[in-house]
């Protein structure tokens, strides 16, 4: 009986025993766990290559700053007022960039606005040499030289006091031709002088002055509207539908279109290389581009095209920047 008890103590003993090992393990906390990142490499990025070069004209590459008579495109941006701005004609900035379509230019696209030097600069005449003939040589005519000289290039006169005088010999000299005498002496040298050919030069013809320019207000209309530094690009003057529009200075017709925003239908007329004038909201315009004005001529009539009510708004741009017309308009 002891026995039995003793073993049913030692058999509860080791369950206990094994009971509080379980539960040992099970208290303590797992190992932390540690990631170790691995160690970064440095790598060299190289930088894009400077270049100097300009972009081909009309490139699309990014470019912020576009180097002198170039412009670049900017958003909102036609043909048209890019080369109002810069006081230029569509066609040549059409033709100088090898547009195949006026209409499409892009952002960021790099144009020519600025005929280049080499093409504006007047063509010079080249002087070249004349050809000189041989050097004549001189020699010293001597009394046996003479002796061989042609009879018919030195005039023989008859000696005295061996020809006796009569009526013949007086015909015969009157009838000698009228050849001057020319009479060499011993000792005389014929020099030849090699003078230089002058050099052509062909001049420019004078450019027209800024000031010698005369112009003539546009409408007979009453201002309504002032030239402003930044708002306001010209005038503004009232007028009737259908009254005349007049060229304010002789000039070519470089653009009838309504292309441009707040314009209405507008002419460009380009006075010289330094002076445009716009005449913008006409009703019906009688010009064509690439024609011919002069000053006083017809060539539109007012409207409100692009504007609330019957008008002629009239710009003068000098180098494409607008100025004031009225520093240029006679008083009235």
């Amino acid at each position: 009986m002891w026995l039995g008890l003793t073993r049913s103590m030692a058999m509860i003993g080791a369950y206990m025993a094994l009971v509080l090992l379980f539960a040992g393990c099970a208290s303590q906390s797992p190992a932390p766990v540690t990631e170790r990142a691995a160690p970064l490499r440095q790598v060299e990025i190289p930088s894009p290559p400077v270049s100097n070069q300009v972009p081909a004209t009309g490139s699309t590459s990014a470019v912020t700053v576009a180097p002198p008579g170039y412009y670049i495109v900017k958003k909102g941006d036609t043909l048209y007022s890019i080369a109002l701005e810069h006081g230029q004609s569509y066609r040549d900035l059409t033709a100088w960039n090898n547009l195949e379509n006026p209409n499409k230019i892009q952002v960021g696209q790099q144009l020519r606005v600025k005929m280049a030097d080499a093409e504006t600069s007047a063509p010079v005449a080249v002087a070249k040499p004349v050809a000189v003939p041989a050097a004549v040589e001189a020699r010293t005519l001597t009394g046996a030289s003479l002796a061989s000289v042609n009879s018919e290039t030195f005039k023989r006169e008859p000696k005295g006091g061996k020809q006796p005088y009569s009526e013949e010999a007086l015909a015969k000299l009157k009838k000698a031709d009228s050849t001057p005498v020319i009479e060499l002496k011993p000792e005389t040298k014929l020099a030849v002088v090699d003078k230089p050919a002058e050099k052509l030069v062909d001049k420019p013809l004078p450019a027209a002055a800024d000031d010698s320019m005369e112009w003539a207000w546009p409408s007979g209309g009453k201002v309504i509207g002032n030239f402003a530094e930044g708002s306001t690009k010209g005038l503004d003057i009232a007028g009737k539908t259908g009254e005349a529009v007049q060229a304010a200075a002789s000039g070519k017709v470089i653009l009838v279109s309504s292309a441009l925003r707040g314009y209405g239908n507008f002419v460009i007329i380009k006075h010289n290389a330094a002076y445009l004038s716009v005449y913008a909201h006409n009703s019906r315009i009688l010009v064509k581009e690439e024609q011919t004005v002069t000053k006083g001529q017809k060539i539109a009539e007012i409207g409100s095209s692009d504007s609330d009510q019957p008008m002629l708004h009239f710009e003068i741009r000098h180098q494409g920047r607008p100025v004031d017309p009225l520093k240029f308009l006679p008083g009235r």
